[in-house]
């Protein structure tokens, strides 16, 4: 099973949980994440193709009063 995370280019990206047997396959999913704003990275391991993606964090919302 591969890792559920790993570092690349000193980010972290996230395994979305699906191994592709194809590279065109793991490709088309590549291309639906960098479209809803994600950054995405694709490797092959043992012949399968496996797609890690991360976002930034670009706004924090608070909910209540802060502390005193």
């Amino acid at each position: 099973m591969p890792d559920s995370s790993r570092i690349i280019s000193g980010k972290k990206f996230m395994w979305d949980g699906v191994v592709y047997p194809t590279q065109e396959e793991a490709q088309g999913v590549v291309e639906k994440y960098r479209k809803d704003n994600f950054e995405v990275e694709s490797e092959e391991e043992e012949n399968q193709f496996l797609v890690y993606t991360r976002r930034a964090v670009k706004e924090i919302v608070l909910d209540g009063k802060p502390p005193a």
